[in-house]
C-alpha cells in the first residue's frame, strides 16, 4: 500500500504543477472565452489535486511510511508542510479571480483582465511553482533523513 499511496501522492503533485503551468501559458496569450474556461477548469483540477495531496499525504504520514513521530521531527518535512500551506493561501487570489469570471462566461463575454491583473496572476503562479519546486527538495531531504532532529 505504501508504494501505491506514494504513486498517487506524486501524481497529484504532478497534476498541480501541470495545471499551474497550463494556467501560466494561457495567461501569456490574449484571453478568450475558450482560454478563460480552460483556466477555470485547470484551477478546479488544481483544487482537487491539492485535496488529494492532503488526504493521501496524511494517510502516508500516519499509516504507510515512517510514522508521524518521524515526520514531526524532520525539519525539511515541516518546511514542506509550511510551503504547502503558503502555496494554498496565495492560490486563493487567482482562484477567486477565476471564479469571478463565471458571470461573464455564462453571458458569452470574455472576462476583463487588465495588464496589471494579468501580471499579478502570473507572478503569483510563478511564486507557487517556485515554492512547489522547493517542496520537492524538502521531500527528498526528509526521505533521506537530512534535517532529522529526533532521538
Amino acid at each position: 500500500m505504501s508504494t501505491i499511496s506514494a504513486f498517487f501522492h506524486h501524481i497529484a503533485f504532478l497534476v498541480i504543477i501541470l495545471t499551474l503551468s497550463f494556467e501560466m501559458l494561457l495567461l501569456k496569450q490574449p484571453l478568450t472565452l475558450a482560454s478563460a474556461k480552460k483556466i477555470q477548469r485547470y484551477d478546479a483540477i488544481y483544487g482537487v489535486a491539492a485535496g488529494l495531496i492532503i488526504i493521501i499525504g496524511g494517510l502516508r504520514v500516519m499509516y504507510f511510511e515512517k510514522g508521524a513521530d518521524y515526520y514531526m521531527h524532520s525539519a525539511p518535512f515541516i518546511i514542506k508542510i509550511a510551503l504547502f500551506i503558503i502555496v494554498g493561501l496565495i492560490s486563493i487570489h487567482p482562484t477567486m479571480t477565476f471564479l469571478k469570471w463565471n458571470k461573464s462566461l455564462k453571458q458569452g463575454v470574455v472576462p476583463e483582465l487588465s495588464d496589471a491583473q494579468n501580471r499579478k496572476l502570473r507572478g503569483i503562479i510563478h511564486l507557487e511553482l517556485t515554492l512547489l519546486g522547493l517542496m520537492i527538495l524538502c521531500a527528498a531531504m526528509a526521505a533521506k533523513g537530512i534535517g532529522y532532529f529526533g532521538v
